[in-house]
């Protein structure tokens, strides 16, 4: 009897266990979004996720809390509901892992206020709102096979992506992109978009980035990046994947690009290779250069000036290709990051590695309009650039302690290259007499090494908000070049005979060098709950040298001889003092901020070779204020100034003296003067889900007080000698508007946008002595549309008119007013047998001027056609005819201080090219391997 009853005592225990364990409760508190008010009573339930059948139903308590329990396993709907709020709705399941369900605070938002912030999830819009953050979920949106990150995200409402591959979210533009928070590759987008596999996407966070600063102090700088974070799914962080191209074309084009990625955990690596003259040079080889890669002198923030090349011909090869000439590409490169010891320690390390020529040729005519006539130019240009290049990156950061972190940021670049350059110009006068020929020829080889190392070291304080932080950066270049200069030039008189000649012939040597450190201390002090103070201090030394040596022939072929007249020795020393205050304050929506930097700066020049010191001692004046209105997560207004104090170049005060081009000599104006330039901008932002509208509207405007103007001599034989001088009775300026409109059409699903930008100048100089007025305007509106059905096709457009105006006072008769026009579309259609049609087109107009008789027409029209292979479809085999019309015509007008310039240049013409891709992978749990 004893064992009967402790059997029936036993089964009675594991069924009201099993019963338990069967059972679940869910539980949260409903808030306002805006305003944080709680808001008791708001209907809870919990519906089935099959029929939408109701399962449990409660009101929120007074402060806003509610618990629903004895909910069996399933799936199921969670509806929370407040007169004249948004409904939050929410898809979850409840199983034996998974007990109880704890929503903490749901954000509803008011309907009439807040559309723009309404939470959706559901199976087809998939749309959450987390704070400043706009989610998505891949889930939602259909994925067709080994399609890209780029396929994905052009669903997304509010997001746009154009030919190149750039994207604008919520109508901004140079939008970031990270993978798990983390860079790859550095800053170009299309490494993740075009290679990263749709279906390994756990989430697409959209969100404003804050610098680090911003970030660690809470005092916003600011400094903001939209950014689009892609959160991988945890069985995506384990495999292999990647995607090979390789064709042949007519005319002798081709393309090859491998791109492989293993992903282990926490660990990534990835590799790249591209090969090509087709215009494809690398995967984010044109990623922007930290200090030492310019070619010109460079006055920073802080007010220090930096030796970092003469401004003439034999500065090397940057190594872009900006569609100018023909390309032949050869670039890799490798990356690898890593989270251990608990995600306290992180290293993100990049490798690239290539090399890049472009041959080609450029015929330019110009118009120089100056108070006693007009001087026409015409030049011929032939070019053979090559350059090769290594980059090494890395950054590792460590959290020391829960308040002490350490990132430290390494970049070094190694870059070797050679140009040859001839030039061919002939000059007349407004009556079509000959006024100058000249022959150029340049040849330089360079070298050049870049180093950089940065470290920031941030201190959380015991009292909250109270910050202490130190970042120290060291900066080194050594660029080297040689070559040698040809140049033959002839100036002719009024009758047509030669009244001179100047030939050149020289050896050139340039080592150019600086070394650069800069600190800065910054403390941050809450002075109540609303308002913060923040107080820095930095100290840079600088130190540069530019060392030219020019050689005359001795004998031929023996440059030997040194010629002091262009040669020069130049060593520049500065130590720059830097302190500021800035006072913070937010409350509630409002974010408003002021104060100013100030500089001083001990500036030392010696000209080793003439034994000459010059002595500068000057204060630059940064004042700086921001004020920002928040009206919800969506939705601001920004509006913001600054001031800069501009001390004049070394280049404006002593120039290097250079003889590249004899028709164009460079004085120097010891006697110059600091200018002042304020500058003022605003934006407007709105974005709502529901309708999937977007507005986005910004302005900017700046003004120089004292500015440093031009001062241009030409003479009869037509010579120019430039110089800067000071203007006080004038102030240039200069203006833009950028507003976007974008709306989706419900029913027949159709994205829609409008834009409009405006953009003006008003700038000055000398011209023979006469003030010289020039006012600049553009005008361009523009319209699109895009659609996307799912495995049927998609399809994107633009087209805008524009209208330019250019005027110079010295000859109104002769101004480049004129209209024109632009235009793109690209579209994609699936047909039976798994074939593809895709085609692209870009139109571009230029109507003629009075100063150039002719307009320019250019259509680009690029279609393919495409059959993929398999049932995982990872086989693709295409054929592409690029620019069928063959109208591809290197092009380009500019006018600027009474200068009319128009240039054709060599470029890419029509071929035809068969090209074979495949997409790979092995990756672990539901991303299925590629057969």
């Amino acid at each position: 009897m004893k064992r009967i009853l402790l059997s029936v005592c036993f089964l009675i225990f594991c069924f009201f266990s099993a019963k338990a364990q069967s059972v679940h409760s869910i539980k949260g508190r409903v808030i306002d979004t805006a305003s944080t008010t709680i808001l008791g009573g708001t209907s809870v339930s919990v519906l089935n996720a099959k029929d939408s059948t109701m399962v449990k139903f409660t009101r929120a308590a007074e402060n806003g809390s509610f618990e629903l329990s004895n909910i069996k396993n399933g799936k199921y709907i969670l509806l929370v509901s407040y007169p004249k709020y948004a409904d939050f709705v929410d898809h979850f399941a409840l199983d034996s892992t998974k007990k109880d369900v704890d929503y903490g605070k749901i954000n509803l938002t008011g309907k009439a206020k807040l559309l723009a912030d309404v939470i959706i999830k559901g199976n087809r819009s998939a749309i959450k709102i987390k704070g400043d953050t706009t989610e998505f979920d891949p889930q939602a949106y259909n994925i067709e096979p080994n399609a890209k990150v780029e396929d994905l995200i052009k669903q997304f409402p509010g997001i746009e992506i154009d030919k190149d591959g750039k994207i604008t979210a919520q109508g901004q533009k140079n939008v970031k992109v990270l993978v798990d928070g983390e860079e790859f590759f550095g800053d170009d987008p299309t490494l993740v978009t075009k290679n990263i596999r749709a279906d390994m996407v756990d989430k697409v966070q959209l969100y404003d980035k804050k610098s680090d600063q911003a970030t660690f102090t809470g005092v916003d700088d600011g400094e903001k990046t939209k950014t689009l974070n892609i959160k991988l799914k945890e069985n995506a962080k384990n495999g292999y994947f990647g995607k090979a191209i390789a064709g042949v074309g007519t005319d002798e084009y081709y393309q090859g690009q491998l791109m492989f990625n293993k992903f282990a955990g926490k660990k990534k690596f990835s590799a790249y290779g591209v090969l090509g003259n087709n215009g494809k040079v690398g995967l984010g080889w044109e990623d922007s250069q930290k200090y030492g890669s310019s070619n010109n002198m460079t006055v920073s923030d802080d007010g220090g000036i930096y030796i970092t090349g003469g401004g003439d011909d034999f500065d090397s090869f940057s190594g872009q290709y900006n569609g100018q000439g023909i390309p032949v590409a050869r670039t890799g490169g490798l990356h690898f990051d890593n989270k251990w010891n608990d995600d306290k320690e992180t290293l993100n390390t990049n490798y690239k590695i290539g090399s890049l020529r472009v041959v080609g040729d450029r015929s330019t005519i110009s118009q120089n309009n100056l108070a006693s006539g007009i001087i026409n130019t015409n030049s011929n240009q032939t070019f053979d650039n090559d350059v090769f290049r290594q980059k090494l990156d890395a950054m590792y950061e460590i959290k020391l302690d829960t308040t002490l972190t350490l990132k430290v940021n390494v970049d070094g670049t190694i870059k070797n290259s050679s140009t040859l350059t001839d030039y061919a110009t002939l000059s007349t006068r407004g009556d079509n007499s000959l006024l100058n020929t000249s022959a150029r020829k340049l040849t330089n080889d360079g070298d050049d090494k870049i180093f950089n190392i940065n470290a920031l070291l941030t201190k959380r304080l015991k009292k909250k908000g109270r910050t202490l932080s130190l970042n120290l950066n060291q900066s080194i270049s050594d660029s080297k070049t040689e070559g040698y200069l040809n140049s033959a030039n002839s100036f002719y008189n009024l009758t047509g005979g030669i009244d001179s000649t100047q030939n050149v012939d020289q050896y050139k040597v340039n080592n150019i060098t600086n070394n650069v450190f800069k600190s800065n201390l910054a403390y941050t002090e809450p002075l109540s709950k609303t308002l913060t103070l923040a107080l820095n201090y930095g100290l840079s030394l600088i130190n540069g040298r530019s060392d030219r040596k020019s050689f005359n022939q001795s004998t031929p072929g023996n440059y030997d001889a040194f010629d002091s007249q262009f040669s020069n020795d130049y060593q520049l020393d500065q130590v720059i003092n830097q302190g500021g205050a800035i006072f913070n304050f937010r409350k509630g929506k409002t974010v408003f901020n002021v104060g100013s930097k100030f500089s001083g700066v001990d500036f030392k020049q010696e000209d080793l070779y003439n034994k000459k010191t010059y002595n500068r001692n000057f204060i630059n004046y940064m004042p700086q204020a921001m004020y920002q209105y928040n009206f919800s997560q969506q939705k601001s207004f920004r509006i913001n100034y600054n001031g800069n104090t501009n001390q004049p170049s070394l280049d404006q005060i002593q120039p290097i003296r250079v003889n590249t081009d004899p028709l164009n000599i460079t004085l120097g104006n010891p006697d110059l003067r600091p200018s002042f330039r304020s500058n003022i901008s605003a934006s407007y932002n709105s974005y709502k889900v529901l309708s999937s509208q977007s507005i986005y509207i910004s302005g900017f405007y700046s003004f120089t007080n004292n500015p440093i103007v031009s001062d241009v001599t030409t003479d009869a034989a037509g010579k120019s000698t430039f110089r800067s001088v000071n203007i006080s009775d004038k102030m240039p300026s200069n203006f833009s508007v950028y507003s976007s409109f974008g709306r989706k059409i419900k029913g027949i699903d159709l994205n829609t946008g409008l834009g409009f930008n405006m953009n003006g100048s008003t700038s000055y100089n000398y011209i023979n002595s006469v003030l010289n007025e020039t006012k600049s305007m553009t005008y361009s509106p523009t319209i699109n549309i895009s659609k996307y059905k799912d495995k049927k096709f998609d399809f994107y457009a633009y087209f805008g008119p524009s209208y330019n105006t250019s005027e110079a006072s010295v000859q109104q008769a002769a101004n480049s007013n004129g209209w024109g026009a632009q235009g793109y579309f690209s579209g994609k259609v699936n047909l039976p047998g798994k074939f593809e049609i895709g085609s692209d087109g870009e139109y571009t107009y230029r109507a003629k001027t009075q100063a150039f008789n002719e307009s320019f027409t250019r259509f680009l029209w690029n279609a393919t056609i495409s059959k993929k292979f398999f049932k995982s479809e990872n086989l693709k085999a295409s054929v592409t005819g690029y620019d069928l019309l063959n109208q591809n015509q290197g092009f380009s007008r500019s006018a600027t201080n009474g200068n009319i310039i128009q240039s054709n240049y060599t470029t890419i013409q029509r071929y035809f090219m068969f090209s074979l891709s495949w997409d790979f992978t092995k990756m672990g749990g539901g991303v299925k391997p590629q057969n």
